[in-house]
Parts: structure tokens; C-alpha cells; sequence
């Protein structure tokens, strides 16, 4: 810091000097205090030199160094019971419920195996709380004056188009998960062509399936698949192909609907293990009867979704049919759900197509974990498997143009991709 002083008057006017007064161009040596006029978070770093010194002011910000702990939800858990047994009040948990911002109510609805991340000060005052929702997405709660804000955080997903594909020799579920297919993409790839082939009874060895879709990256980092893109299936030397569009539905390349009105099967089974009959004799009652519905073998658990979109017209328990829901849909159509281990639907509740509605079970009059499916057209039992079922609406005109230009750059990289492979981790380069 330097120091300039500038007399009032010219120097040719004052001619008298006392022992106080300064003379021109000589350098004087003032003492100044560093701290007592700086506020508390600034300090001063002094550097002298032989003709100098200078004075440096830093802006310090002061960050509360965290204790960091990692709370799992347990089952029968709820935020008042996790921060109780990390030692935090009852009115901690009360201001964070009510942290400003609106987002704190995600944390009403916990998840078994879900973690919390909970930062302390060093008086054990809770400052920081991160709850990641999704791979992508994390509510934060932060301490800020003295109360508690919440918010939001999403980052930014990189897609990348990928492909695959696989040959059927023993079984379709096999050949997927050994092209490196998850779960979720094995079930949609069926759920996608499950109106025009039956993954139970027409899968023969030999068949294939190639399969464009999407990969998920966070900074760099992959993280999961995404939509399927398109798609096509050899059946039986029989060759179906979809395209997904902008309206989230899939179609043929000539633009109809690959969504029927119901769907043949609403449970991934292992295998029929009865079908629909006039007259059978029934395993457990020891007598003669029919048979209105075709039954799933499935694990205990398995997820069961709706033939079709509709209302749910019964959802409780009796002993014969065991927990199970029936769905009314338009046109005189119920279909029924029976021996489910758990419902997931309420009465009255309604439904979309592909929704869960239950958990493959074995209550009521049932030897083992299976669903018991019916499909009713005006209250007479049809076979769910070979009724007629009618096409959904094909793309909207006005779309049509649009449409056909997408489907048509994907069967081009369809073809392509069969033919070869363009990089060593199976990331598909589409055609410009």
C-alpha cells in the first residue's frame, strides 16, 4: 500500500515549518494496523521491500469441513427412523421434511436398499444430505442460514446408438442374455413382437434377431442401455422388423402399428403348463371341467402386466381363484388374472397396457407358482391365444412422410449392421 500526501497550499505560499510539518519530495514511513479495520474472514499478507511495502488482501471463504456418513434403507424404514439411529433430533427431521423448495417430499418415499449420504459440522448439526433417485438424477438437501433448502440435481446423459444381435440354439431368453442383452431389454424386445410371434411355442433353433439401441454414458462413464431403436426378427425363415418413432411406439416399415389390442401373453413363463380346454380334469377338485384360460408356469415373484388398457373391475382374494384382478377393456372384453402371490392394482384403478398389476403367485386352488389367464369376449371364455385380436391404429397421416423417412435410414443401418461390425465394442456408427 502506498501512501501519497498532498499539501493544501503551494509550497511558494507556507515559508514557515514547525517539527510537524512535512517536507516535499522527502519519504516518509507511516505505521498502519492490519487487522483491527478488516472484518473477520480477510487477511492480510505483508510483503516489504527495501523501498517499499506492500499490502495484499485475500478473501478467504471458509468451507465447514463434513463428517460424512452412509445410511441404507432397511425395510420398514422411514427418515424420522434413519436419523434417529444416526443421532439426529426429532426436529431435524422435521425441518429437513419441510425444507424449502418443495423437493424434500421424495424423501417420504424411500426404497428398500436406497442410501443416503449425510454430512455433519463438527457440533453435529446436520448440513448436507444427498439421496441419489435414479443413475441420473440426486435430491440435495443443504443447510443454508438456518434452515434447510432442497433441490434437484440431473445430469447430462450422453447417448450413443449400439447393436446387437444373436442366434437361437437352445432358447430365446439364452441367445439374448449371451448377446449381452439385461433383462429389461430381452423383455421389451419380446413385448415388441409378442403380437405377431409366440415366444412360448413359434421360437425354433436357428432364429435371429438384430437389434439397433441406445447406450447411456454419464461424463464418459456407461451407466445402461436405452430405447430399443429398431429392431428385426427371423422367425421360422419369416422376417418382421420395427421402428420406433418420435411418439414412443414402434411400427412395421410401412407404418402400422406393431401394438395390437392385447397382448397374447402378459407374463414372461417358462412354459405352458395348461392350456385352454372344453374339458379337463382339474388336479386339485379331482373332477372334469373346463378350462376358460391357458396357464403360465413363472417364478413365485414374476412381474404380471395388462393385455390392454382398461378398468379394474375386481382386485381381492377368495379361495378358489387366490389373489387376482379382472380388467374390463372396450368392445364386451374382460380378461382375468388368477393365483397371484401379491397384487399391485386397486379396484376401480385404471390401467395401461404393459402396466404391473401383479406377482405371479400360487394362492387359492393352485399346485404351484403359475398364472391362470382368461380372455372373455361379451362373457364367453375365448382362447387367449388364438382369438382374433385387432391392429392398433396404424402412424398418423400427418406423420407418415416423417415416419418413412426415419424407417428408412434405420433398415439401411439394420442391413449394415448385419453385414459387419464397425468397432470393436459393438458402438454402431449410423449411416450419414
Amino acid at each position: 500500500m502506498f501512501v501519497l500526501l498532498i499539501p493544501t497550499e503551494k509550497s511558494t505560499v507556507n515559508s514557515q515549518r514547525n517539527e510537524n510539518s512535512l517536507e516535499i519530495g522527502k519519504r516518509y514511513q507511516l505505521n498502519v494496523p492490519m487487522n483491527s479495520a478488516l472484518p473477520n474472514n480477510k487477511t492480510i499478507s505483508t510483503a516489504n521491500s527495501t523501498n517499499s511495502a506492500t499490502e495484499q488482501i485475500t478473501q478467504v471463504k471458509t468451507e465447514p469441513q463434513l463428517t460424512w456418513q452412509t445410511a441404507k434403507v432397511r425395510n420398514g424404514d422411514s427418515l424420522a427412523k434413519i436419523f434417529k439411529r444416526l443421532g439426529f433430533s426429532s426436529r431435524t427431521t422435521h425441518d429437513v421434511s419441510v425444507a424449502k423448495g418443495k423437493k424434500s417430499k421424495l424423501l417420504t418415499k424411500l426404497n428398500i436398499g436406497d442410501k443416503l449420504h449425510i454430512g455433519s459440522n463438527k457440533q453435529g448439526q446436520l448440513v448436507e444430505l444427498n439421496y441419489p433417485l435414479s443413475k441420473t438424477e440426486t435430491l440435495h438437501v443443504q443447510l443454508i442460514g438456518d434452515s434447510y433448502q432442497s433441490y434437484t440435481e440431473t445430469k447430462k446423459v450422453e447417448i450413443r446408438e449400439a447393436f446387437v444381435q444373436g442366434v437361437i440354439k437352445s432358447s430365446f431368453w439364452n441367445a439374448a442374455a449371451g448377446a449381452g442383452m439385461s433383462d429389461n431389454q430381452i423383455i421389451n424386445l419380446a413385448n415388441i413382437f409378442g403380437w405377431d410371434i409366440d415366444f412360448a411355442l413359434d421360437i425354433r433353433e436357428g432364429d435371429s434377431f438384430h437389434i439397433i439401441y441406445e447406450k447411456r454414458y454419464i461424463e464418459g462413464e456407461y451407466i445402461e442401455s436405452g430405447k430399443i431403436l429398431a429392431a428385426e426378427f427371423i422367425n421360422q425363415n419369416e422376417e418382421f422388423q420395427a421402428i420406433r418413432f418420435s411418439d414412443g411406439e414402434y411400427y412395421s416399415p410401412d407404418g402400422n402399428s406393431m401394438r395390437k389390442a392385447f397382448l397374447r401373453a402378459p407374463v414372461n413363463f417358462k412354459y405352458i403348463s395348461s392350456n385352454f380346454k372344453r374339458k379337463r380334469f382339474h388336479p386339485i377338485q379331482k373332477r372334469w371341467k373346463s378350462h376358460n384360460g391357458t396357464d403360465y408356469k413363472a417364478k413365485k415373484g414374476t412381474p404380471v402386466v395388462a393385455a390392454g388398457n382398461g378398468k379394474v373391475m375386481k382386485s381381492t382374494y377368495n379361495k378358489h381363484n387366490g389373489n387376482y384382478v379382472f380388467l374390463q377393456h372396450g368392445n364386451g372384453i374382460l380378461t382375468k388374472y388368477l393365483h397371484f402371490s401379491k397384487r399391485a392394482v386397486k379396484k376401480g384403478q385404471r390401467v395401461k397396457q404393459g402396466q404391473i398389476i401383479g406377482y405371479v403367485g400360487s394362492t387359492g386352488l393352485s399346485q404351484a407358482p403359475h398364472l391362470h389367464y382368461e380372455f372373455l369376449l361379451n362373457g364367453v371364455p375365448r382362447n387367449p391365444r388364438t382369438v382374433k385380436l385387432p391392429d392398433a391404429q396404424p402412424i398418423a397421416k400427418k406423420f407418415r412422410q416423417e415416419f418413412f423417412e426415419v424407417a428408412s435410414t434405420r433398415t439401411q443401418e439394420l442391413s449394415s449392421f448385419k453385414r459387419t461390425f464397425l468397432t470393436a465394442d459393438n458402438t454402431f456408427i449410423p449411416s450419414e
